[in-house]
């Protein structure tokens, strides 16, 4: 089976696995997901970088990972 993904942009987010807040954060950003999905959208969306981005930058504040965004194929 082939299964073709629409190019798109994704944030990378880098954040020790170690750190005691890392099940938090990443609780908190599958919520950021899911509560888009529930207007439509989905991380292939065209403009889910620009739509989440804000809440993004201010788990950064809160959690203190680095991300970056990158083009997948």
């Amino acid at each position: 089976m082939k299964v073709r993904l629409p190019e798109h942009r994704e944030f990378v987010i880098e954040m020790d696995e170690n750190d005691p807040k890392y099940d938090e954060c990443w609780q908190e950003l599958q919520k950021i997901m899911k509560e888009y999905a529930k207007t439509g959208g989905s991380v292939y969306s065209p403009t889910f970088i620009e739509d989440n981005e804000a809440k993004v930058k201010a788990l950064q504040e809160k959690y203190g990972f680095n991300y970056k965004i990158e083009m997948r194929k």
